[in-house]
């Protein structure tokens, strides 16, 4: 072959390597990236007298969790029962009969109330979230964050039951060291609904959901993604894997329909995005349940993560009441499909 024959394969290769790129690109932002529906955008309203209330009421939860009780894990008993009772009461105090599955030698808690559906009881959207914390931290936005969210979704939808059963669960143990062991949580959670054979039609977790920002360059992103997301961190993330994309699409377009407040999604393979398996999900796709993580999108903005920073005068319960208000008539709303 001659020289310029090289040459010419040489090119030809390039040019076919090129276009598998750009294929994949296009592919990816079409089948990962592209969410239903239109994010909001404009200017926040000032807070009705009740999303003042809810301020108000999400703020006190995670005082008490991160500022009264603090650091709660397998090496502060105490304090993570102490936790659990709290979760306990607010349950009751709403009118639910909460249910806990215990587990381990340290009697180990995840604690559960139902709202039943009026005509499809036995298919379940779960609302989750985890209350303990990792080592030297009170936890604010991870996770005392999340359980606010999760308890005051619960309030809302306490005497507003809709077709299908709507279960909020607190989980323990999901930071390290149990996180993907036996002795966390969710996976005790996901592991018994799927003994019983309940019908999990979809999964939230909240994960930190208390953080936010509106200067420029606050939002960071894993590599592989993070030219197809905006830099401020104003807004709340819907992201799954791929087996969870129908259910995070009806979710991330409730919310777009329903909330008036910024949302990014990804529905992504777990080998090329692993930080979408970072919290409680990740069980429920383990035993095959669609599951999306709700979130902040934790130390890719918030510096206080995992560290004693993480305080409850660092979050914005203002944004986050606006959110979770957003979030609750989303969980009606798929209760309702």
């Amino acid at each position: 072959m001659t020289n310029s024959g090289r040459v010419r394969n040489v090119l030809i290769q390039i040019v076919v390597l090129l276009f598998i790129a750009v294929l994949f690109v296009a592919g990816f932002g079409v089948y990962c990236i592209r969410m239903p529906g239109q994010s909001f955008r404009g200017d926040l309203t000032p807070l009705d007298a009740e999303g003042q209330a809810l301020r108000v009421r999400l703020a006190s939860h995670v005082q008490i969790l991160a500022g009264e009780i603090g650091e709660r894990n397998h090496n502060l008993l105490t304090k993570l029962h102490q936790a659990a009772d709290y979760i306990e009461r607010q349950f009751t105090g709403m009118g639910f009969v909460p249910s806990s599955q215990v587990f381990g030698a340290n009697q180990y808690r995840n604690i559960s109330v139902d709202v039943y559906g009026r005509e499809r009881r036995d298919e379940i959207i779960i609302v989750g979230a985890h209350y303990d914390t990792t080592w030297m931290t009170p936890g604010a936005d991870d996770n005392a964050s999340g359980v606010a969210g999760m308890l005051e979704i619960a309030r809302a939808l306490r005497d507003r039951p809709g077709k299908r059963t709507v279960r909020f669960i607190a989980f323990v143990n999901e930071e390290e060291p149990h996180f993907g062991r036996d002795e966390m949580g969710s996976m005790m959670s996901a592991r018994r609904s799927l003994d019983r054979g309940e019908n999990i039609v979809g999964m939230f977790s909240l994960e930190m959901i208390g953080f936010y920002s509106s200067e420029p360059r606050s939002q960071y992103y894993p590599r592989v993604i993070r030219r197809f997301y905006p830099r401020v961190a104003d807004f709340i993330a819907f992201v799954g894997n791929v087996h969870s994309r129908g259910f995070l699409h009806d979710a991330i377009s409730g919310f777009r329909q329903l909330g008036r407040f910024p949302s990014e999604g990804l529905s992504a393979p777990e080998w090329l995005v692993p930080d979408i398996r970072r919290s409680d999900n990740y069980s429920y796709w383990q035993f095959g349940y669609p599951a999306i993580m709700v979130t902040d999108t934790s130390n890719f903005r918030n510096f206080n993560y995992h560290n004693a920073g993480d305080l409850p005068r660092t979050l914005d319960y203002d944004r986050m009441a606006r959110m979770v208000a957003g979030l609750t008539a989303t969980v009606a709303d798929l209760a309702n499909r």
